[in-house]
């Protein structure tokens, strides 16, 4: 592992710990493995890392969420995350009553909502499930991430609010807006389905979490069924995860 040094800041194990608990890792080649570790390094050093409920965070737990966060940004630069102040973990999923808005666009629902996470705005937490978060890194194909969600919203507050439009060139916010606002009312229409999930029509902010979770997770699918989304998303993201996982 020539590109391997070691980080401070890392757990010894950190590549092997992430190797065996994220599937994204083997599609990376060495340069993007190493930078990979060096950002998940700095999450792990410049953010404050919490537990909830009386939850004992260790280094598999730190290094992994930390790892899918710093996936996001390997195009980017840390500085996306300015609006992360800190991570708290919960050891699983937890409930939460009130209304809120309901699964189809334009409806509202008081049921209990199962929360797999939560960025809250401003300089707020990120608030994450660790079960969740295991289970999404092992299992991609599932289209479903909820560190890659939460994360997303905290790219999108940068730019004031969480509106589905994270911090662009001034010269690619028209195409930008122009294609997802013609996905995003396509799927609150009912008429685009997969890879983007149902979800994604609650608003838009929603939408940009929910793309973010298919370009990454499912991003053949995405670039086959949406692929002006997917060659914004990618203009915005500085990767391309399909060639990644092309056969």
């Amino acid at each position: 592992m020539s590109w391997w040094r070691r980080r401070p800041g890392l757990p010894e194990d950190a590549a092997d710990l992430v190797e065996a608990n994220i599937t994204h890792w083997a599609h990376l080649d060495d340069d993007e493995r190493g930078r990979l570790l060096e950002l998940t390094e700095w999450l792990l050093l410049h953010k404050s890392w919490e537990a909830a409920n009386g939850f004992a965070l260790d280094d598999t737990i730190r290094t992994v969420i930390g790892a899918q966060a710093a996936l996001l940004v390997l195009g980017l630069t840390p500085d996306h995350y300015g609006q992360v102040t800190a991570i708290v973990v919960h050891p699983s999923t937890s409930t939460q009553r009130g209304e809120r808005a309901g699964p189809v666009a334009g409806t509202a629902t008081d049921d209990v909502l199962p929360i797999y996470g939560l960025a809250q705005d401003r300089r707020g937490p990120v608030l994450i499930a660790w079960d969740q978060a295991r289970s999404a890194a092992r299992h991609p194909e599932r289209g479903h991430n909820v560190v890659f969600h939460e994360f997303a919203h905290k790219l999108d507050m940068q730019s004031g609010m969480i509106d589905g439009t994270p911090p662009l060139d001034r010269a690619d916010l028209p195409e930008w807006t122009r294609i997802c606002t013609e996905v995003y009312e396509d799927l609150r229409a009912g008429r685009r389905r997969p890879p983007l999930r149902d979800y994604g029509a609650v608003n838009t902010g929603e939408f940009f979490a929910v793309a973010t979770e298919a370009f990454f997770d499912v991003p053949r699918e995405l670039a086959h069924h949406e692929p002006d989304l997917y060659r914004v998303l990618q203009g915005f993201y500085r990767q391309d995860p399909a060639a990644r996982v092309a056969p």
